[in-house]
């Protein structure tokens, strides 16, 4: 354990508190906490639970102070650590297979003085444990909120947080907002979408740039300026009424400089500290690389993001539990479908496989897609649990995001080249190497997301060659997810501008605005994006109901979701895959050259004789393939069969 400070432990007071005459005082007759508790968390907890119960209680001199539970039988106190800073006391609860739902009380005691502070025990909702989550049967819409609708002004700017919306500004926050995303549910679902990525909605104080939200200031609070923990509780409720999953981006990582703790630490090593600042080195392969120094492996893992994110140290077992039933409680509470993490490689590994199991010991079928961002594709399949890696290690996390692919398609469908290992042969070359990873069903497919260059931008605005990407995505393996706007291919207000160029606005968001691309007849009626070409708007009308064709069929062909895949080796920059299982196939065939190509049926014999009722995927028509079946300069061919 990399510099833990020793742990305090004191032995828990459990009973009533005695009067000085020696009579038993009635918890109900004590004073309440009021300031003397600054926070606890978790919040509240559930009956029937797996995870340990561990409350961090923060107060001033709350360390000095002895701890009991009362309010019914089946909940008591099992042991209370101090921390470094007097300010805190670790509390073990016990929840008896017994204890009876209802609010409890902490019952502090010093020097014959005591108060209490409630506690929810909550009965937990049947069937929660065996709840279901993402997978290759979705289609994940990702949205960054603060650009994507504001559906409450009022809470635009805030009292009590610092940045104030300003929705000129490239780095500042717009005003989207949790009743934004609620109030066009209608228009996300009828996309063909399955399931809601949010960037994060936790609060994120920091005094600019707050707007992307992952530099963390409460773990347990979502920002005042997307809503509320109710709200999002809504929204979920609301996108399950919709057919929708809910996905929670989280961040274990770091948290942000201006999160509460950082005033007054629990331990010296809740955080990573140097003596000035360090960064890390991004050198991911340090966590497989049997060559890498353990110099090499700590700035890795314990420098900080940048200067505003606080390298958590998950090395400590607080910090560890902390994050645990932090993961759990947001599940329970709010109803959650699945996790992205955020920067999973910078985490400390081991500890983060303790994490992983911990979630998934209490809900088996949850599925966590960690960011691994990696161009190498034997690092990658490293992070993905159940892998045979040679040094042992099992990150026991379910998912990753499969930026192989994401790079291959952004070299490969940009370019007319013929040249050897150019154009579409990058993707066959890519998926050559399905052999590598463990679970080819739990990779996450993308196109781009908030923190690359839309992809319209890297295909120049080009919407026969979006069609292609749209295509891949809907009938490739894995789960496929795409950026908000990518269905109209919106491109960077400001390519100059990095991150805050391409989170652009989404038109009708926003009150008063002139376009709504939200409604049937204002998605055919503007540009958007300023940089260069903006897409016209008759593009964009056409290149969502080619999306929406696709990802609507795609909801109910189970041979997209499992089945498995059979490419073709071309020199001409088409690329040609069937997707099939022992009823069903779709072919997909992609000409991204400039002439027309005639698909060559007879070289595909193997898996093609004797297919039969064909029918046009977009055209809804009857579809018949042979060696004369030709296809356009950048088009895509995709026809269902039977078997």
């Amino acid at each position: 354990m990399k510099g833990l400070k020793n742990v305090i432990m004191s032995t828990a007071v459990i009973g009533a508190v005695s009067c000085g005459n020696g009579a038993v005082q009635d918890p109900a007759s004590l004073p309440e906490a009021g300031e003397r508790i600054s926070r606890v968390e978790p919040l509240s907890w559930w009956t029937g639970m797996k995870t340990p119960l561990q409350i961090m209680v923060q107060g001033e001199g709350i360390s000095g102070y002895d701890v009991r539970i009362d309010g019914g039988k089946g909940v008591e106190v099992g042991a209370v650590h101090k921390a470094d800073s007097p300010n805190y006391l670790f509390v073990d609860v016990k929840i008896s297979g017994n204890a009876v739902p209802g609010t409890y009380w902490l019952v502090f005691s010093k020097d014959g003085e005591s108060f209490r502070y409630p506690y929810e025990i909550a009965s937990r909702a049947e069937g929660s444990a065996a709840r279901k989550s993402f997978s290759t049967a979705d289609m994940i819409y990702l949205i960054m909120p603060d650009r994507f609708a504001n559906g409450d002004p009022s809470n635009d700017s805030t009292d009590d947080t610092a940045e104030k919306a300003d929705r000129g500004e490239f780095f500042g926050r717009h005003g989207g907002d949790i009743q934004g995303i609620i109030d066009h549910l209608d228009y996300i679902s009828d996309l063909g979408a399955t399931a809601v990525w949010c960037t994060p909605l936790l609060l994120d104080n920091e005094p600019e740039g707050s707007y992307h939200g992952y530099a963390c200031s409460d773990y347990y609070h979502i920002d005042p300026r997307f809503g509320s923990n109710a709200l999002y509780r809504e929204f979920v409720d609301k996108a399950h009424e919709k057919g929708l999953k809910v996905i929670m981006d989280i961040v274990t990582n770091h948290c942000g400089t201006a999160h509460w703790w950082m005033k007054d630490l629990p331990f010296a090593d809740w955080i990573h500290q140097f003596d000035e600042y360090t960064g890390t080195n991004v050198c991911f392969s340090t966590n497989m690389d049997p060559n890498a120094s353990k110099y090499d492996l700590n700035l890795q893992e314990s420098g900080w993001f940048v200067p505003s994110m606080p390298d958590m140290n998950l090395d400590n077992p607080f910090v560890l539990n902390y994050f645990k039933q932090w993961a759990v409680w947001w599940i329970e509470y709010a109803g959650l479908d699945g996790f992205r993490v955020d920067t999973y490689p910078y985490n400390e590994k081991v500890p983060m496989s303790e994490w992983c199991a911990s979630v998934l010991e209490e809900y088996p079928d949850f599925n966590i897609v960690g960011e691994c961002w990696t161009s190498s594709i034997p690092q990658l399949a490293y992070w993905q649990g159940g892998n045979a890696n040679r040094d042992g290690f099992d990150s026991r996390l379910p998912s990753i995001m499969d930026f192989p692919l994401q790079e291959a398609i952004w070299k490969g469908v940009p370019t007319d080249s013929h040249g050897w290992g150019e154009g579409m042969i990058r993707i066959y070359d890519c998926l050559s190497h399905d052999f590598v990873y463990h679970d080819l069903s739990k990779m996450m497919i993308f196109p781009g997301n908030h923190d690359t260059d839309r992809i319209g931008d890297v295909l120049r605005h080009n919407a026969d060659r979006q069609k292609i990407v749209l295509a891949m995505m809907a009938t490739m393996r894995g789960i496929p997810q795409i950026f908000y706007g990518d269905e109209m291919m919106f491109v960077s207000k400001d390519r100059s501008q990095g991150h805050g160029g391409l989170r652009v606005d989404f038109p009708g968001g926003w009150k008063g605005d002139e376009t709504d691309l939200f409604s049937e007849s204002g998605r055919i009626s503007a540009n958007v994006g300023t940089d260069g070409k903006p897409v016209p708007a008759g593009q964009m009308a056409a290149l969502h109901d080619y999306a929406r064709t696709l990802f609507q069929w795609r909801k109910g062909k189970k041979v997209i979701h499992d089945g498995r895949t059979m490419h073709f080796l071309s020199r001409d920059n088409t690329y040609a895959y069937f997707r099939y299982d022992d009823t069903d196939a779709v072919f997909v065939f992609i000409n991204n050259s400039r002439g027309k190509k005639h698909v060559p049926w007879s070289h595909y014999a193997e898996i093609a004789s004797g297919l039969h009722d064909g029918r046009n995927v977009v055209t809804g028509e009857a579809a018949e393939v042979s060696d004369s079946t030709a296809v356009g300069p950048r088009q895509v061919l995709v026809v269902e069969f039977k078997r």
